[in-house]
């Protein structure tokens, strides 16, 4: 009798660990939300206060916190007023003297998804934006297979970056020749939600994104008016190379390579561009339309240009990258073939004229012009310049890259933060991103500009094919400790967050 009440007191019991049992293994995901576990983020919390001894903000650099609720900052406070702003007890970070920053805009990635995505993919790539500080990517049009010409090719890209982002991604449009001189295909691509357009003024090496001309250009900022995005323009023009025909050059040679596309070649097509670029001014026909030139390598008579196009009144803005302010033609090694790009990185002359022009503003802001590919595509062990293809491999060190090699031009972390996250979020029409301050997205890096580290064989890089970055070797400041975006702790110490959970930012 008293072994039957027992059971039937046990029962009761039973029933529960059996309920507890059949929730965790059926629901696994719906158990660990219950319990406050957040994949998307390897802080357990939804509300939270980021404190730093160098906070950079809109109106400089402070000492202070940040609140985060909701994956938005709602309230920024300096250290002698924090006593009177902590009023709830909620979770504190302290991060003493590393420096809290917005996180960086990357307005010039090419991903290679879908289509090539054994050159780079949404998974590899933005696991190295979230290790390097880079909360946001526009990823480019080409490269990626077939070229995102069309609200078709478009939702392509959406699907492929569905729940494989670890940072927020938007996407531009390609201009060219096929949707150019034709208003309807242009306005169902805007309409589909690309931030803006990409055109080339000489071939692009991809087949189905054709160059254009200046009628295409012309005929695309028309429409790009009444959406009031920009057009991105890759420019350069063929003309005569400094090699002499029938000359024996050595293709193992970099400064062979250098002659193949020597600085008129740009020059001739940013003069070519500006003459329609007037139309963009107040009161012009164009007006609302933004021309923005991708990775100036010349800093000589193509800067001229564009300075004068802004003084006139024109909407221009002007973007370099890292590898041309950090190396120069005379230093790369023969048939080093990690070093190609286009425009080419030029002479140590005319880097510190970029350097020159970024600190006092002629050059509005960087971007990474991350364009990956295939290690047997560069031909390292054959190291001919003229056959490899190009392109510069960076996306996870362009902060400390970019530091490493400012501190001795007297870069400020108020000018690193305008160049890779303000200027940016404005081209690319991202309002609610580009600046600690109240309402904008929690999209946060904080980082050690005094710590250096070797970037060797042994440093977690999470691009790809890190052998064919031109960093390698390097010894470099600045190291990423956190990432986070919108509120989510996406990267920190070394680890990821285990659930892709970045958000497509598509134009409304």
């Amino acid at each position: 009798m008293e072994r039957t009440l027992l059971q039937w007191r046990l029962l009761p019991l039973l029933a529960l660990i059996a309920a507890l049992f059949s929730i965790f293994f059926a629901s696994p995901r719906s158990f660990q939300e219950t319990q406050g576990i957040n994949r998307c983020s390897l802080l357990p919390h939804d509300h939270y206060w980021i404190s730093s001894k160098r906070i950079v903000t809109p109106d400089g650099l402070i000492s202070g916190s940040v609140e985060v609720n909701g994956g938005i900052i709602v309230s920024v406070v300096k250290e002698v007023d924090w006593h009177k702003s902590q009023r709830s007890r909620v979770k504190v970070i302290d991060y003493g003297e590393a420096v809290l920053m917005p996180g960086l805009i990357d307005v010039h990635a090419h991903l290679d998804d879908p289509g090539r995505s054994e050159w780079e993919g949404f998974p590899s790539g933005t696991k190295a934006a979230a290790a390097g500080g880079i909360t946001t990517l526009v990823d480019m049009p080409l490269n990626s297979c077939p070229s995102t010409v069309s609200p078709d090719t478009l939702k392509l890209k959406i699907e492929a970056a569905k729940n494989r982002i670890h940072v927020d991604v938007g996407f531009w449009g390609g201009l060219v020749p096929d949707n150019a001189l034709n208003s309807s295909a242009l306005e169902s691509l805007l309409d589909a939600g690309v931030l803006g357009l990409k055109s080339f003024m000489c071939p692009s090496g991809i087949n189905d994104f054709p160059m254009t001309n200046i009628t295409h250009i012309k005929e695309g900022l028309s429409v790009l008016a009444r959406y009031r995005r920009p057009l991105l323009v890759h420019a350069e023009i063929e003309k005569d190379s400094e090699i002499e025909e029938g000359s024996e050059s050595d293709p193992r040679s970099y400064l062979t390579y250098l002659k193949t596309r020597p600085t008129s070649w740009e020059e001739g097509a940013i003069q070519n561009l500006l003459s329609v670029t007037g139309n963009t001014r107040i009161g012009g026909s164009a007006e609302g339309a933004h021309v923005h030139i991708v990775h100036l390598s010349d800093a000589s008579s193509s800067l001229d240009l564009i300075k004068e196009a802004k003084g006139k009144g024109d909407s221009v803005t002007v973007e370099t990258c890292p590898h041309y302010l950090a190396f120069s033609a005379e230093e790369i090694p023969e048939g080093d073939t990690r070093f190609k790009c286009s425009p080419p990185i030029r002479d140590a002359a005319n880097r510190e004229k970029l350097w020159e022009a970024m600190m006092e503003g002629d050059i509005d802001m960087l971007s990474s012009d991350h364009s990956p590919t295939k290690p047997e595509l560069k031909l390292l062990s054959d190291g001919n310049f003229l056959k490899a293809w190009g392109g510069i491999s960076s996306l996870q060190f362009v902060l400390p890259v970019t530091w490493s090699y400012g501190k001795k031009h007297g870069v400020t972390l108020e000018q690193v933060a305008s160049w890779w996250s303000d200027r940016p979020s404005k081209l690319a029409g991202l309002h609610s991103k580009g600046a600690i301050t109240v309402g904008k997205h929690a999209d946060l890096v904080v980082w050690e500009p005094e710590a250096e580290f070797e970037l060797d064989e042994d440093h977690p890089i999470h691009f790809k094919h890190p052998s064919i970055s031109a960093y390698l070797g390097r010894r470099l400041s600045g190291k990423v400790v956190s990432t986070f975006v919108r509120g989510n702790l996406v990267f920190t110490e070394g680890k990821h967050a285990s659930d892709a959970c970045g958000s497509l930012q598509l134009a409304a």
